[in-house]
């Protein structure tokens, strides 16, 4: 298991930790602030730096097969890891926050769509969302001045975890038809918008809406009978 320290701090750009696992699946540490790919974001990249300057190129992070488990893919070809060596371990700060920015817009999105969501993807330009919806409901500039409105009203993001009972109890909280809230820990991390949006969610946000920057949407498009796809662009 590794601690993910993500979770309660998006913001964090590094740490130190302990190498458990060095093998052809990846890197395993005792904690990081590596988000493995999942839920549509991408994993992150950045560095291991050893004890004596040298560093290791992460250039993928992905889920193990187990439980609270981050592997960290390295660059072909670099320096071999040892378990048991600490390590700093930082991301490429620049990456992860325009994921940031991407993956709380989308959030907003949720907001101004009233609809299931079927399916969500995030990169480097661009994002969007699918939507079950019908394509004559999907108005352009409806949804950019919703969600532009939002994020200039500087909602604060903030995440909370509650009992799995809890999102039994409210099943609407969950919006994505395609990805469940991982279930089998007791509880469920929730990612609020304030005033706006509130689901299950296990990426990385921002703290306030207004550090996401102006919004635009770049395509409406259908996709199949129940997918009505949304691509979305940020200001750089």
């Amino acid at each position: 298991m590794t601690a993910m320290l993500f979770r309660d701090d998006a913001y964090l750009r590094s740490c130190d930790a302990r190498v458990m696992h060095v093998g052809q699946d990846g890197i395993r540490l005792d904690r990081t602030v590596f988000y493995p790919n999942g839920g549509g974001q991408p994993g992150d990249t950045g560095l291991l730096r050893r004890a004596d300057g040298s560093a290791i190129e992460i250039v993928n992070t992905v889920k193990g097969p187990l439980d609270n488990d981050v592997l960290h893919i390295a660059a072909p070809g670099g320096v071999e890891l040892s378990p048991g060596e600490t390590v700093a371990a930082e991301i490429d700060w620049a990456r992860r926050h325009l994921h940031m920015r991407y993956h709380t817009a989308l959030h907003l999105m949720c907001a101004a769509v009233p609809a299931p969501v079927t399916g969500g993807q995030i990169s480097a330009d661009k994002a969007r969302l699918d939507f079950d919806i019908d394509m004559a409901l999907l108005d352009k500039d409806a949804i950019e001045a919703k969600v532009n409105a939002l994020i200039e009203a500087a909602h604060p993001v903030s995440s909370r975890w509650v009992d799995e009972a809890e999102l039994d109890a409210n099943p609407g909280l969950v919006r994505t038809m395609s990805v469940a809230p991982p279930r089998g820990q007791g509880t469920v991390r929730l990612i609020e918008v304030a005033g706006a949006d509130l689901q299950p969610c296990g990426g990385t946000h921002v703290r306030n809406t207004a550090e996401i920057g102006r919004f635009a949407v770049q395509k409406i498009r259908s996709e199949g009978k129940q997918n009505k796809r949304v691509i979305i662009v940020l200001e750089s």
